[in-house]
C-alpha cells in the first residue's frame, strides 16, 4: 500500500494517457487478511465514465503489477467500486455526483397545489422516510420513491438504468417552518453523463438539445453537472408529490386509478 501511494504523480501519468478527459483524483486502499483492495477516484468529464474508468483501472494495475511483484492480479473489480449495488462507502468516499435540490413552499401554495399542509408533510416525512426506512433497515437512505424519477429520466437520456440502484439511495429532509416548507433531496453518488455510450443515439440526442445539454463549448463536465441538478430536481417534484398525497387518506390510490384505469371514486379529503 505504501509503494502505491508513493508513485501518486506517476500513476496520475499513466490514467491521463488513457484519455483526454479522464483524471485520477485519489486512491482508496483496503486490506482484508492477504486481499487487497484499491478503489481508485476518477474525474471523467461529462461522461458518467464506466468504460473510461475500467480502462484506466487497467492501466493503473498494469503499471502497479509491475513495480510490486508481489502482488498478483485479482479482478478489476472487487466490488469495493461499488457499481449498481446498495452501498455505505459510496455516500462516505463519493461516485458519481453529489447533488442537493431544495425549496422553500409557502403555506397557501401547499393548500391550493398540494391539498395538504407544512406539518402533516412534515410529519408524514420523519415518520415515514426516516422511522419507516430505518425499521425496514435501509442503507443510507430515507425518501419515498427516488427511483421512479431517476429511471424516467435515465431512459430519456440515455443513461446506465442500472445505476438507479445507488442512485437512489438519498435522503429527503423536510422542515416546518414559519409561512411554510423547507424540502430537500439529497443524492449521494448520482452516476450520469451526456456524452459516450448511447448518446448518440438520434432519440436521445433530441432530448439532449431539447434540455439544452449538447454545448460543447462548456467547460468538460458542465453539462453532466446541468442533467444531475435537472434530475435533482425532477426528485424533488416526486417526493413532495407523494408525501402531500400520502397525507390524505386514498389519495393515492384515487390517482393511480384516475390515470391509470380510466376514473374512480373521489378520495377522502383531510381538514384542519
Amino acid at each position: 500500500v505504501t509503494a502505491i501511494a508513493a508513485r501518486r504523480s506517476e500513476w496520475e501519468r499513466v490514467v491521463a494517457g488513457q484519455s483526454r478527459f479522464a483524471r485520477l483524483l485519489d486512491i482508496h486502499p483496503e486490506v482484508v487478511g492477504n486481499l487487497l483492495f484499491v478503489r481508485f477516484e476518477f474525474s471523467t468529464g461529462d461522461a458518467s465514465g464506466h468504460n473510461m474508468a475500467t480502462q484506466a483501472a487497467e492501466a493503473l494495475m498494469g503499471a502497479i503489477l509491475a513495480v510490486c511483484p508481489e502482488l498478483d492480479y485479482g479482478s478489476i473489480s472487487g466490488n469495493y467500486c461499488i457499481d449498481k449495488k446498495p452501498s455505505a462507502v459510496n455516500g462516505i468516499l463519493g461516485r458519481g455526483r453529489r447533488t442537493i435540490a431544495d425549496i422553500f413552499i409557502p403555506d397557501e401554495v401547499i393548500a391550493k397545489r398540494l391539498r395538504s399542509d407544512a406539518h402533516r408533510i412534515a410529519e408524514l416525512n420523519y415518520r415515514k422516510n426516516w422511522v419507516g426506512s430505518t425499521l425496514a433497515g435501509a442503507v443510507r437512505s430515507a425518501n419515498a420513491h427516488y427511483a421512479n424519477m431517476l429511471l424516467a429520466v435515465y431512459l430519456a437520456t440515455g443513461q446506465d438504468a442500472a445505476n438507479i440502484v445507488e442512485g437512489s439511495q438519498g435522503f429527503t429532509h423536510v422542515e416546518e417552518r414559519e409561512g411554510g416548507l423547507y424540502v430537500s433531496c439529497t443524492l449521494p453518488h448520482l452516476i450520469v453523463g451526456t456524452v459516450g455510450n448511447g448518446k448518440d443515439l438520434p432519440g436521445i440526442e433530441a432530448v439532449m438539445e431539447r434540455m439544452d445539454l449538447a454545448d460543447r463549448s462548456r467547460p468538460a463536465g458542465e453539462n453532466s453537472r446541468r442533467l444531475a441538478a435537472m434530475i435533482a430536481a425532477t426528485v424533488l417534484c416526486g417526493e413532495l408529490s407523494l408525501l402531500a398525497a400520502q397525507t390524505n387518506p386514498g389519495e393515492l390510490m384515487h390517482a393511480h386509478r384516475k390515470f391509470e384505469r380510466g376514473g374512480a371514486p373521489a378520495p377522502v379529503r383531510r381538514t384542519k
